[in-house]
């Protein structure tokens, strides 16, 4: 069977990268002829083979959706019904599929051996070699190196980085359950590995993001928690009215929809709105009131009526009937194709780990906490902390393939900046200070809508608090 797996890899052989329309083409057709059809057909200087480049390409026309680019697609987290509860089994599924996909990322950099093979062969004491793992524990020993836990399918091993290596501010940021490989040393017992070089899987250096061939806005917001004394309606209303006059083709909404209910203790004195349905009703008007040709793409987040472990799934019908026909109910994390630019939407509840395991990390910046998801390839590492997470046979978390835009919220920080041409973008909030935010001393940026132009994917923020 012709998976996506191999199909892509097979474009990569060339040094070409592959749309995920072209993938999702060639998976249904389950034909490895046509891969060597399309590369023909690719014109020479080409880095992303796209829908444009399948032969006999038909795209979207009165109303029929045929084969090509549609100006919206749901690559990944669809509304599916809830499935089957978590089995035990579905841990070891789980944990292998993370540690399989990304160490192959990291190969052709490692060179890696099996870890038992290493400790147990004496001709690889203290010889330079390679090894990837997934990290089950980390420390800082009392003389102030890291101490990190690697372990593979074949055993486990303790890797240490010297505090006076180079390597050792990003041995810093090491998280349990990620994936690293790492290069250097066994000590002459086989009970230690001295590390030399620190590796990811990361984003390739020569990432080349796909940008649309005619002309498309997308708006990025989150955190809108309608139903709470803190949201900010008239700030809602200008940006509401804006719409009407921006040509935006696409709103992306990541998440906290409502403030829901229970959420915290004592939430029920800081809300307007005390009743569940009526906070999505009320969000229901508020989207009737937008362009009814205004593509709306919603994620739930961890104040929404669904649960709280990840991947969440989209908002139920029973809380969403009002809603406009525009509107398009999708999981946490969804990865959508706007125009072929693919964005990654994730409301972000890992922040909170991130911030509390990664020296130097801050709720006021939330910019190197999406690009430290980038480095890892992973929206959410750690699993058994702040962030639920429901094991599955495969992990969904897993930041792959690379989005043209990594869209986020959950902090109400507005902030962006690129990492190896991803558009990282935390989109805010439509909430003024929490009492929460005043007792940890958080200021959020409030009211704050990240438009991008889908040609060329630059993009700005607009202010509608004022």
């Amino acid at each position: 069977m012709l998976e996506d797996r191999e199909i892509v890899r097979r474009f990569l052989a060339t040094n070409l990268q592959v749309h995920p329309a072209v993938v999702s083409y060639l998976r249904e057709r389950q034909n490895p002829d046509l891969i060597e059809d399309i590369l023909a057909a690719v014109p020479e200087g080409a880095v992303v083979v796209g829908p444009q480049h399948l032969p006999g390409l038909k795209t979207e026309r009165d109303g029929t959706r045929f084969l090509g680019d549609p100006s919206l697609e749901i690559i990944s987290g669809h509304a599916v019904p809830n499935g089957k509860g978590v089995e035990f089994t579905d841990f070891m599924h789980y944990f292998r599929d993370r540690y399989t996909r990304l160490s192959q990322m990291m190969r052709s950099r490692v060179s890696p051996l099996p870890i038992e093979a290493l400790v147990r062969n004496s001709r690889y004491r203290q010889e330079d070699a390679g090894i990837i793992g997934m990290v089950t524990d980390v420390r800082t020993t009392a003389k102030g190196h890291r101490m990190a836990t690697l372990e593979d399918a074949t055993a486990t091993v303790p890797v240490l980085f010297n505090r006076d290596r180079d390597i050792f501010s990003e041995a810093e940021k090491i998280v349990p359950d990620e994936v690293v490989g790492v290069r250097g040393k066994l000590s002459s017992d086989g009970n230690l590995f001295f590390a030399e070089t620190l590796v990811r899987p990361d984003i390739p250096v020569n990432n080349a993001p796909y940008t649309s061939d005619r002309p498309g806005k997308a708006v990025l917001i989150s955190d809108v928690h309608v139903g709470s004394d803190t949201f900010l309606p008239e700030a809602w209303d200008r940006f509401s009215s804006w719409l009407a006059t921006s040509g935006a083709g696409y709103l992306l909404i990541a998440g906290d929809l409502v403030d829901g209910i229970g959420i915290y203790p004592g939430q029920e004195h800081e809300l307007t709105i005390p009743n569940i349905y009526d906070q999505y009703n009320a969000f229901a008007d508020m989207l009737r009131r937008l362009p009814g040709d205004l593509q709306i793409i919603a994620a739930p987040g961890n104040h929404d009526v669904v649960r709280g472990s990840e991947p969440q799934p989209a908002l139920p019908p029973a809380f969403t009937e009002r809603f406009p026909k525009n509107v398009t109910l999708v999981e946490n994390p969804a990865l959508v194709s706007l125009q072929g630019v693919r964005v990654l939407m994730y409301h972000g509840r890992s922040y909170d780990d991130l911030i509390s395991m990664i020296p130097g990390a801050s709720y006021t910046n939330p910019a190197p906490m999406m690009e430290e998801m980038l480095r890892r390839r992973h929206l959410a590492c750690t699993y058994g902390m702040r962030t639920p997470i429901v094991a599955a046979k495969q992990d969904r978390l897993i930041i792959d393939p690379v989005p043209e835009i990594l869209h986020t919220g959950h902090v109400h920080i507005c902030g962006m900046r690129r990492y190896r041409n991803v558009l990282c973008v935390n989109a805010g909030t439509w909430q003024a200070q929490t009492k929460f935010q005043k007792q940890m001393n958080i200021q959020p940026t409030p009211a704050r809508a990240t438009v991008v132009d889908l040609c060329t994917l630059e993009a700005e923020v607009r202010d509608f608090s004022a």
